[in-house]
This record gives C-alpha cells, structure tokens and sequence, in this order.
C-alpha cells in the first residue's frame, strides 16, 4: 500500500464510529487500514463480516443499526482503495517523489501498539493518545482468535480442495435444488472406519459464538439425538457438519435433502447420486458402441475392436457396481419408503410442485432414507408428520444401519430412536449413553454429582490456602507449605453445575361469559360442491374444554379450526360464536404472519397500537424473549424464539379461547413444558392440533378424530390407545 497521508480517512471513520467507545474504535480503524493491503473484495467482506462486526455487536450499543454501519465501512474501504489506485498509477519507474509526506501520526503509532500487545495478550492502554487513562473492555484472546480465524480462512481459500463440500440447503416453497458434491462411490469405501471424531474446534454465527473448544464423537452405526434449548445452535452444527466445516474425512457421506421438480418416485430414485452417475455412464457407453457400429466403414476393424473391447470393459464395471448396489431393486425401495411416509401409489407419479409444503417435506425425508448416508442428519423431522407417519419413520429408524444425528424435541421420538443422546449447552457438547428417559434420569444425578464435587473441592482448596497463608513464612513449616503449594496447584479447576433458567410462559385469564359459547351444529365444508372434506359435524364447547384433534394429514384438521375461528364459513349448517367471544389462533405457519424485518417489540406496536414499549416487552417476557433478543430483527431468531413471539401476540389478545396448530413444533423442550403448565392454569378453552403424545395426554381432556370426512370423539383411553389403534405394535 503507498504511503500516503490516511487522516482525513480516519477521521472519517472516527465520526462513523463516534457512538462506540475509544478503544473499539481504534481496533476498528486499525482492522480496516490494515484491510486496505487486500486485492480482493471477498477478503474485505471477510473482515468486515468476521472481524469488525462482530465487536460492533459485543460493544452493548442498541442505539446504532449495525447492519447499515457494516455496509458504510465496506464502501468506505472500496472508496480509500479506489484513492489508493489512482496514486499508484501517478507513480513512474525509478525514484519517484511523494504527492505528500508520508505521516506516522498518533493514530498509526497506536495501531502498531495494539497489534503488538494484541500478540502478547496484554490490555491497551490509550493514555497516550488521548490525554486521559482508558482502560479497554476488548477481551484480547477473542480478538487475537478472530484475527488468527481470518487469516486461517484466507489460507484456506489459497488452499481450496478439489471439491465443494455437501451444503444444507434450504428447500424453496416452488422447487427443489439438489447439490451434492463430491459423488461418493461407496462401493469403495466399504470396510473402512467411519467412525466421526473432531476435537477442539470453535463455532460462531452471526457473531454469536455458538460452541467453544468442543468435541463430537459419533461411532459408525450408533444414533445420536441432540437435545438444546432454542437458539443454542443445534441447526448451526448440523450446517457445518454438512458443510465440512468440520474436520470429516471425505469419503464419509453426508445426508443433504435436496430435490428437483420430477415426479415423486423420480425424485427419491435421483437422490442416489452414486447410482444415477453410474446409470448415466452406463447410457453414454452403450451410445457409443452404437456409434461405432453405425460407423464401421469409417474406421479399420482392428481399431473398432479395440474400441468395443474397451466400452465393454468400462460396461462390465459399470453393471458389476449397479449389481453391487442393487440398482435393479431401487425402484421398489423408493416405494416402500414413500408409502411408508403416508403416499398413495397414485401421488408416485404427481410432480413434486403439485404437493403442499408438509408433503415435500416429507418427499425431502423420503430421499433422505433413500440415500442412505454414511450419516445422516435430520433437523425436526416430526414436526410436518402425522402420528402414522411419526409411528413408522420411528420403526424405520430404529433399523437405520448407518449413523444418525438428529435434532428433536419429541421425547417418545428420541425415546424410540436414540442409542445416545448429545446435550448442547453453554457452548459446548455432552454426551450421554441411552435414550432421552436414561438422559433425563441421569441429567439430574450428574449436577449433584458435579455440585457436590465442586463443594468439596472447594473446601479442600480453602483448607490448603489457609495453611499455606498460615505458615508459608514460618522457617520450620515452609517446606510443608511448599508442598501443599503443589498439591493446590495440580487441583483440576472445576466449574460450578449451570443452573438452568427455568422457563415460563403466562396467558392471561379471560372474564367469564355465560354459555353457548362455540359449537357447530350439523356442519359441512367442500372448496367444491362435488367433494366435501367435512360433513355432519356436531360439537359443543365450553370455557373448561381441553380438546385434541388428531388424525392423518389431509384429513381437515386445519380446515376444522378455521371453520371454528371463522376464517372459513360452512357450506351447511351452523357455527356458532358468543357475541364478546374473543379467540386466538396460533397457524402451523404462524412465521408467516410475523414481520420479519421488525423487532419482536416493533412488530407487536404494529399489531397492537396504543401501549407502550414496556408493556410489549412485558408481553414478549412472559415467553422467553427478553433483553436484547426483544430487539433483534425477527428474521434472525431461530424458529422456537419466532414461535415465542406468536405465542405473545395470543397473549396480548387475552382470549377466551385459544385455538393451536401444531404449537410445540420448533419448541424445545423446556418451553413445551411451559406452554404445557400454562395452558393448564388457563382458565378458557383450549382446542389443539398436535401429534406430541407427551403434550395431547398432559393438556387434552377429550380427543376427537378428524378422518374419513368425518368429526368423532375418540371413545378409548387417549392418544396412547389411539396410536396404538391406528398402528399395532410390531410382533417380534
């Protein structure tokens, strides 16, 4: 970089930054000269993204949109380059003379000073610049990690393999994308370990660091259900995971579920990119051979010989490996597999388009199985399913020969699925033999275990530190207080058990109205005169009312609550609702009924006008989203924090009924515990949508089957007695 004079440019960054305090302003300034040096954009944006924002991020100021800032920097470090351009091209070969005195001001002195006691690990002191006595609130080690990770990444990028490593990516609502790369031949890889073990690595995503000095290790075979509250990063490992972000040896696959607008069964048949690489070269070979024999004259019959010779052993390859892998049988896999998740062998032939978002959820899970990875990942795959489709993909599972990680909130899910469970918290991963119930069993031991090891250790340490201090001057007990020295200093440092916040949730208790309240008397529904999906129904319901609608997907659930809150008007018969009757409606798809460039607090001063900032907070509170997550763009919550923000929205409504559809998908487990406690103290009515067993049996009084066109209360035991009704359990 010429040496030319920077200040008006500091100064310039100086006044972008004023709202910061000093000392993050000058590593802010001295990150972005030292960009300068870079010839590439992306490495600029690199160090904006990785470096700059997020100290803007951990300096506590709400008060500025960092978002907005980020993008002043970056064009301010394009415009000082473009400045720098043009003063190169003034220079001429030899001696050339400077435009200007090159400056070693204060301001560079400081950043040398910095970036030296940066790599000692010491604090800055900005006396010297400023005439006053700053201390530093920057925590060194993050900052010498963050620049050691820049510069890793940029080593990297010089580096880059041969292949783009398998990407999660999200499914778009009109298509299907499927991008998997390297294609594995695992007809090769057969015999070798492909046991996972990474050690020590670091995880950090919109600043936030997710996980720190971290091991994961998953054994060939075994299944692996990750457990963690919302927004702790369960989706983010699964992401680097997929990504190879993560130390994985490549010849392990990796699940990625992905797709394209074939039809159904062609769709699954496609997600085994080893056999359709196979299946193509197999095509192209036999293209050839029929050239040659369409074009003898042309060539001499030695050398067409040889060719023949040649494709047909490059052809024999081929079908011994499509023999290997049983490709001739792939077809009725496939099928087993979809009818398996609930299609008819009359949907193996729609496109995928024509299915609903639930559905080519499931055709992503169907490809999934289909692969059958190496390991495979699955994020939430109950939450789209219906309780036969759930049944089923767990005894699928349980066979799965390969390696499982999947992340679920469904206890009888993880119950049925998992051989281990891997609890993430505070940064980093536990992992425990058993299912969630031997987890959970033992969760609650470990912290007493741990808490009374801490205490004793700490009694242990007060005990030598008292005799050390006691006689370490004194001639005659020096040396054994020298050696209780030791014995102090080889204590392993234990850490205090976390206590974990206890979750809350709070509806506010309706005034008491007089019934009817909400029934339906004889009550049809049909988008078409030829074919009703409901028909007859007859339900009566009160203020203590605790209803759960089950049944298979397509049956009308959804279509049923929306007749009851009135988003649907019958084609027959009556619905009817008490004229000060309030109701609140949580949708499967309430996301898209959230802003999701507001703030959760803005978006509810949208929603509800007329209160002030501390009330929506107060709403927004009693589900979990609190402090600065109330401030945060929507857009970057995870999904449970979003479902949080519906469900405060309800409150606010104070409703006498609540209405909820599939509310504990994307909930963790602490806040299904807590929606459940609230709706229990709730004194209106309550009508759920759910296939959480664990959730129907702790709410719902009275279960009613929507199926067949038709509304029936379910005269058995429960959801326990339903499920096993619909799906016996399998003979051993």
């Amino acid at each position: 970089m010429p040496q030319i004079d920077l200040s008006p440019e500091k100064q310039t960054l100086s006044q972008l930054l004023s709202s910061f305090d000093e000392t993050v302003i000058e590593y802010v300034s001295g990150s972005v000269i030292d960009s300068l040096s870079n010839e590439s954009p992306e490495d600029d944006l690199e160090i904006v993204n990785d470096l700059v924002r997020p100290f803007l991020e951990e300096s506590g100021n709400v008060n500025i949109d960092i978002d907005e800032l980020c993008e002043r920097i970056q064009i301010f470090i394009s415009e000082t380059k473009q400045k720098i351009q043009n003063s190169q091209t003034k220079k001429s070969s030899g001696l050339t003379k400077l435009d200007m005195p090159m400056n070693m001001n204060a301001n560079q002195i400081q950043i040398n000073m910095r970036s030296k006691m940066i790599q000692s690990g010491q604090r800055s002191d900005l006396s010297h610049a400023k005439g006053r006595n700053i201390a530093s609130r920057v925590d060194t080690k993050k900052l010498k990690k963050a620049e050691l990770k820049i510069a890793a990444k940029m080593e990297k990028r010089e580096l880059k393999a041969n292949y783009e490593a398998s990407k999660l990516i999200e499914n778009d609502e009109d298509e299907f994308l499927m991008q998997v790369n390297p294609i594995l031949d695992y007809t090769e890889s057969k015999g070798r370990i492909k046991d996972i073990s990474v050690e020590n690595f670091d995880i950090s995503f919109g600043g936030k660091r997710i996980l720190t000095n971290s091991n994961l290790k998953l054994v060939f075979g075994r299944r692996y259900g990750l457990i963690g509250r919302n927004g702790v990063g369960k989706s983010t490992l699964l992401r680097n995971i997929s990504r190879r972000e993560l130390d994985i040896p490549t010849y392990i696959s990796i699940l990625h579920m992905a797709g394209d607008d074939t039809t159904a069964i062609r769709s699954v048949l496609k997600a085994d990119l080893f056999r359709e690489s196979l299946l193509k070269e197999e095509a192209d070979l036999e293209a050839e051979l029929k050239d040659l024999d369409a074009n003898l004259e042309e060539f001499d019959p030695e050398t067409i010989e040889a060719s023949k010779n040649e494709i047909g052993a490059k052809l024999n390859e081929v079908h011994k490996k499509l023999e290997e892998i049983e490709s001739d049988k792939a077809e009725s896999k496939a099928g087993e597999i979809l009818n398996g998740l609930g299609f008819s062998s009359s949907d193996f032939q729609n496109p995928t388009r024509s299915f609903s978002g639930g559905w080519r959820m499931r055709l992503s899970l169907a490809r999934a199985l289909f692969c059958k990875p190496d390991l495979l990942l699955l994020d939430e795959p109950t939450n789209m399913l219906d309780i036969p489709a759930v049944v089923w993909l767990e005894r699928y599972l349980q066979k799965w020969p390969n390696t499982l990680l999947v992340v679920s909130h469904d206890r009888g899910f993880l119950d049925y699925v998992a051989t281990d469970i891997i609890h993430q918290h505070s940064e980093r991963l536990d992992q425990y033999k058993g299912n969630f119930s031997a987890f959970w069993g033992t969760i609650d031991e470990h912290r007493k275990n741990q808490k009374r090891e801490y205490e004793s250790q700490m009694k242990l340490r007060q005990h030598l530190q008292d005799y050390i201090d006691k006689w370490r001057y004194n001639a005659k007990r020096a040396p054994q207080a020298q050696s209780k020295l030791k014995v102090l200093e080889k204590l392993p440092v234990l850490e205090l058990p976390e206590i974990e916040k206890t979750v809350t949730f709070t509806l506010p208790n309706p005034e008491s109205l007089p019934p009817p309240l909400l029934y339906m008397d004889e009550v049809s529904f049909g988008y078409t005169k030829e074919k009703h999906i409901l028909g007859g129904i007859n339900i009566n319901m009160e203020m203590n009312s605790r209803v759960a609608i089950v049944g298979p997907n397509g049956a009308g659930k959804t279509t049923m609550l929306k007749l009851l809150i009135g988003d649907l008007s019958p084609t027959s018969g009556l619905v009817h609702r008490h004229g000060r009757l309030k109701i609140a409606y949580f949708s499967q798809h309430h996301v898209d009924q959230l802003e999701l460039t507001e703030t959760a607090v803005g978006h509810m001063s949208k929603r509800f006008p007329g209160k002030n900032e501390e009330e929506y907070r107060r709403y927004l509170g009693s589900f979990g989203i609190s402090g600065m997550t109330a401030l945060q763009k929507i857009s970057t919550l995870s999904g449970g924090q979003k479902s949080r923000v519906a469900f405060a929205c309800l409150a606010a409504q104070n409703p006498h009924f609540v209405i909820l559809d599939e509310p504990t998908n994307h909930l963790d487990m602490e806040s299904i515990d807590a929606l459940t406690e609230a709706l229990k103290r709730f004194d209106g009515g309550v009508v759920v949508v759910s296939h959480d067993e664990r959730f129907i049996d702790s709410v719902c009084t009275e279960l009613w089957v929507c199926s067949d066109a038709k509304l029936s209360r379910f005269k058995g035991e429960g959801i326990k007695e339903y499920k096993d009704m619909i799906c016996p359990p399998e003979e051993d």
